[in-house]
């Protein structure tokens, strides 16, 4: 019997075998996240900041805040004298603080006075604290009595050799506050403005100096 399959004198083809799928990897995507949220946190930082910066802005146009003013009108000086290395001392001031601001009252916290000669600190005191409402004047009365170590020596010698013929003496006055402001009913602020007063003040008991002691307007850096 005759085979009725037809020889295949050719290479015999299947069906179509598809191509495999191709898989697409995103390199990074983690890391895209992280500058995606540090972009969207610097730009709500920077909103911040900016609200912030108007609403000062505003708040000083309207209130416009003017610096502290502080003067020495008075200087008393009984006892400036060096025995061996040690100086005796006995200063009272007579100081007036001047609060100009119409609309801002001010908390004085902390006041620390201390006198110092010839960069050398003498003795330190601390004030009652106190509130100074609008455009108000307030006298404070430091008095300063004891005796210090001090170091004399080459110019600084003969500065007080010469301090001493003339019966005045340079006396630095420095000042340390820590400050809180009244606006309306809000208290804002922790303020630490110094203010450093340079004083010549006579010996009382020198007859050669002058008794009178000029007022002396005090450097205010807030």
């Amino acid at each position: 019997m005759a085979d009725k399959q037809p020889h295949l004198n050719g290479a015999f083809y299947g069906p179509a075998v598809p191509p495999p799928a191709k898989t697409y990897h995103r390199h990074g995507r983690g890391r895209g996240c992280a500058c995606c949220l540090f972009t969207t946190f610097l730009k709500l930082l920077i909103g911040i900041v900016v609200v912030v910066g108007v609403a000062v802005l505003i708040l000083w146009l309207i209130f416009r805040p003017n610096k502290l003013k502080f003067d020495v009108n008075g200087a008393e000086l009984t006892r400036f004298n060096v025995s061996g290395n040690q100086l005796h001392y006995n200063l009272a001031l007579n100081l007036t603080i001047r609060n100009p601001n119409k609309r801002i009252g001010v908390y004085y916290d902390v006041i620390e006075a201390s006198p110092f000669y010839k960069d050398q600190r003498l003795n330190t005191q601390w004030l009652p604290a106190f509130y100074q409402g609008h455009k108000t004047t307030t006298v404070l009365s430091p008095h300063f009595d004891g005796q210090q170590v001090v170091l004399l020596a080459g110019e600084k010698l003969a500065e007080f050799n010469g301090e001493t013929l003339a019966g005045v003496f340079d006396v630095d006055v420095k000042f340390r506050l820590r400050l809180r402001l009244k606006v309306g009913a809000v208290r804002i602020g922790n303020f630490r403005p110094k203010v450093n007063c340079e004083l010549n003040v006579p010996l009382k008991s020198n007859a050669n100096s002058s008794p009178f002691f000029q007022t002396t307007r005090c450097d205010f850096d807030f």
